[in-house]
């Protein structure tokens, strides 16, 4: 059976104008706030925007705003004139979006919170003039995506930001090729469809490509540095694949390097280090019991070496164990490896954080990276592209005029293929404590 949902409050406030000052206030009725209420709830429950919610009630756009139960809020009618001016305005943006978007199951909360800062981005576009028409299709795991593809609606779009699931990719992406639309693959597939589809944006990098993308940034960044290799004996570990290229790297150019074990003796453990060089220590697990015992390892020895120059050079999950090892990634001058970085101390994050607030009555989930954050990355990266390029618009770093709150993307032509993200950073915490973002 075909299912689409339609997020309609929230879809609509992407392209309504602003209320006219000075309008006569018509309230429908008046609402008491009961305990699991959202704005975004109470606004869809009566099929009215956000901006209409807010506008009827000021004190929404007060910074730190949050529903309370009991409160009473105003519920005016919906601006229905207005948006049937709006969803017909042959100058929209069109924008499609399938993927799982429901409470069901983990893949739909994650997939939703991405949709919802895709609408921040484009709330905020609308806020410059832009006028987009948002289409969603609630795309589950168990759907045969071609059903929904009869839909007029998706012939229309520009771009789709889409699917989630493997299986869902090709009817989908030959749907795009054929009709000229640009299919953005946001995460993790096992499909090949960027290498022979012209019409496909593959963000997700595979754990190949990431390696070899480490690797090069190991070689440029520690070139003269002695590289020492610890054995953490984790056999449910893939880190291996990473240090055994890593190795073989060094040894085609002729660089030595060092291996040790976590259960080497403090006396072996410190031959392995060079008392002239720039020591990098790499491990090959990214757990964080592993990690905690080479760092004591590393608090031995150099309480004992006074100078002894060490880095670590480390995986993207070391970036979860920050409010732990914090103090100890600045002591070892420790590069992170990762395809997007949360900063939870930039403005402009904490900004688009409180707007989610706001809007959704929640904070955005815990997770690295923040799903939230990545939609809204994505939708400024990609309809700023389409905005200035036109269809012409590869995603190419010198197209792009958008400095990412986390995700950043710079995308490559794959031979006569689409179009695969190559974006990679080094987080860099440095001795003075301080933190260096460096993009490659």
């Amino acid at each position: 059976m075909k299912v689409i949902v339609r997020y309609l409050a929230l879809i609509l406030i992407l392209f309504m104008p602003l209320t006219i000052a000075g309008q006569t206030a018509k309230w429908r009725e008046m609402y008491k706030v009961k305990k699991k209420d959202t704005v975004y709830g109470i606004a869809k429950k009566y099929g009215i925007t956000i901006e209409d919610l807010r506008n009827a009630n000021p004190d929404m756009k007060l910074e730190g705003y949050a529903l309370k139960k009991g409160d009473y809020i105003f519920i005016p009618f919906a601006s229905t004139a207005q948006t049937s001016a709006s969803a017909v305005n042959p100058k929209a943006l069109r924008v499609g979006v399938m993927l799982p978007l429901h409470d069901a199951d983990g893949d739909g909360k994650r997939m939703t919170e991405y949709y919802r800062g895709l609408l921040l981005a484009v709330d905020e576009l609308r806020g410059e003039g832009v006028s987009t028409d948002i289409h969603t299709w609630n795309v589950a795991a168990s759907d045969n995506i071609s059903t929904f593809l009869a839909d007029p609606a998706v012939k229309s779009c520009s771009i789709i930001f889409g699917p989630l699931y493997t299986p869902q990719v090709r009817p989908l992406a030959d749907f795009c090729h054929s009709n000229g639309i640009k299919l953005v693959i946001p995460f993790s597939i096992s499909s090949n469809e960027v290498l022979t589809n012209p019409s496909v944006f593959q963000v997700y990098e595979t754990p190949d490509q990431f390696n070899n993308l480490s690797i090069e940034a190991f070689l440029q960044r520690f070139k003269g540095a002695h590289a020492i290799f610890i054995d953490c004996n984790d056999t449910t570990s893939r880190k291996g694949i990473f240090t055994l290229s890593l190795r073989r790297r060094l040894e085609q150019a002729g660089v030595r390097y060092s291996i040790t074990n976590l259960t080497s003796s403090d006396k072996m453990f410190a031959k392995c280090f060079s008392h002239s060089q720039n020591n990098v220590v790499v491990l090959n697990t990214g757990r964080s019991p592993e990690l905690n015992t080479v760092l004591a390892k590393l608090n031995k020895l150099t309480a004992s070496v006074p100078g002894l120059k060490v880095s670590l050079f480390g995986y993207t999950e070391w970036l979860i164990y920050t409010k732990v090892y914090a103090d100890l990634f600045y002591k070892y001058d420790t590069y992170i490896p990762t395809a997007a970085f949360y900063n939870a101390f930039s403005s402009r994050t904490q900004a688009v954080e409180a707007q989610y607030l706001r809007w959704f009555g929640t904070g955005m989930m815990y997770a690295l990276p923040r799903f939230a954050l990545t939609g809204y990355d994505h939708a400024q990266f990609f309809l700023r592209g389409l905005l200035r390029q036109g269809k012409s618009f590869t995603g190419a770093r010198n197209e792009s005029t958008w400095q990412p709150l986390q995700t950043p993307l710079n995308f490559k032509r794959m031979g006569n293929g689409g179009m695969q993200n190559t974006s990679f950073l080094l987080i860099h915490y440095k001795n003075d404590r301080t933190i260096e973002s460096i993009s490659y």
